[in-house]
C-alpha cells in the first residue's frame, strides 16, 4: 500500500522537486506508488480532517465498509453526516468509492507542514 503525505502550506518548488524524483525513479524503473495532498493553509487542513472523520478513516481502513449506511450502522451515527464526510474525505483524496464500497487504500497518513510563506 501507498502511504499518504498531506502537505500544509504551498510550496511550487519543493513540489516541482517532488515531481520529478517521482520521473527520475519511473525512468530508473523503481517504484513510484506515492501519494501527495496539498493544503494551502492549516485552517483548510482543519476544516476537512475532523476528529469525527479521522475516526471514520480509521475504521474505513481497518472495515472497509460496502455502503455509507453500512458505516453508520457500524460507527453508530446518522447516515447524512456520514454522507456528508465520505463525500468531503473523498474530494479531498483521502477515501476511494468504487461499486465495491468504501476503503482507505493506504498505512499511514504523514503531515508535512511548511513554515514557508507563500510564494
Amino acid at each position: 500500500m501507498t502511504d499518504v503525505l498531506l502537505h500544509v502550506g504551498h510550496d511550487p518548488a519543493a513540489t516541482k522537486a517532488r515531481f520529478l524524483e517521482a520521473i527520475r525513479r519511473a525512468e530508473a524503473g523503481a517504484a513510484t506508488r506515492e501519494r501527495h495532498i496539498t493544503f494551502e493553509t492549516w485552517d483548510g487542513l482543519a476544516k476537512v480532517l475532523s476528529g469525527k472523520r479521522l475516526e471514520l478513516l480509521r475504521h474505513v481502513y481497518q472495515h472497509p465498509a460496502a455502503s455509507v449506511a453500512e458505516l453508520g450502522r457500524a460507527l453508530g451515527r446518522d447516515y447524512k453526516r456520514v454522507h456528508e464526510d465520505v463525500e468531503i474525505l473523498t474530494v479531498a483524496g483521502l477515501l476511494e468509492r468504487t461499486e465495491g464500497g468504501v476503503r482507505a487504500a493506504y498505512d499511514e497518513i504523514r503531515t508535512v507542514i511548511s513554515l514557508k510563506p507563500a510564494a
